[in-house]
């Protein structure tokens, strides 16, 4: 899968978390990738990111950390 695609996927669920109630809206990402994204694609996510992250929302550079 493309990183463009990964990117567009992961900032949609960071916008859907965002406007839930609470302050644990980055492990709510995080749990996400974890519970429905399999390990490639979220390996995939980590890397386009640690190359280069300008495009992934901030909800979405907090939740690759905790995964």
């Amino acid at each position: 899968m493309s990183h463009e695609k990964l990117t567009r996927m992961a900032n949609q669920i960071a916008s859907f978390f965002a406007t839930q109630p609470g302050s644990d809206q980055a492990q709510r990402v995080a749990e996400h990738l974890k519970d429905f994204w399999g390990p490639e694609m979220r390996d995939e996510l980590k890397a386009h990111a640690a190359a280069d992250d300008s495009d992934l929302s901030p909800l979405v550079r907090d939740a690759i950390l905790l995964i």
